[in-house]
């Protein structure tokens, strides 16, 4: 499998080991809520398409 092929998986793992991290490391800033919504939308995209 090629990365081109996983770019939604790739992008889900971004997002479940941000969202792991963010309560762990107490990391916040005003617009996380609008980045991990973003990240979760272009995974399930990418997903869906078959990308």
């Amino acid at each position: 499998m090629t990365l081109a092929k996983n770019i939604g998986f790739l992008v889900l793992a971004i997002w479940l080991i941000l969202n792991g991290l963010i309560p762990l490391l107490h990391l916040s800033f005003s617009g996380i809520g609008v980045v991990m919504a973003g990240l979760s939308v272009a995974a399930g995209v990418l997903i869906a398409v078959g990308r």
